[in-house]
């Protein structure tokens, strides 16, 4: 009989700890909107990853990076437009490849 009630103690530990870090109200959550969903998904486990990750809140870290790829993939396009630009400028000053090879 002690050790039922060790295993229960236990329990209500683990159940008191989940509902104190707010894991048991997000699950809870995204259970019912599973439950809730007209069509049911093909993964229930994609689903939930889905709604997991967009439940948690976003990192700043991750936010920053975000903005910084958005300036360098901007800066990258403008650096290829401008390379074509000298590209097509330099092939003005050049000889043809003809006049090379008589040379």
């Amino acid at each position: 009989m002690a050790h039922y009630k060790a295993a229960d103690s236990k329990r209500e530990q683990f159940r008191r700890y989940l509902e104190k870090s707010g894991l048991l109200d997000t699950l809870t959550k995204v259970l019912v909107a599973l439950y809730e969903e007209p069509e049911k998904p093909n993964s229930d486990l994609d689903f939930l990853k889905h709604h997991l990750g967009a439940a948690t809140p976003e990192n700043p870290e991750i936010e920053l990076l975000r903005l910084e790829l958005a300036e360098m993939k901007e800066k990258y396009e403008a650096i290829v437009e401008e390379n074509k630009k000298l590209k097509t400028k330099l092939a003005q000053y050049e000889p043809p490849q003809e006049e090379k090879c008589a040379e």
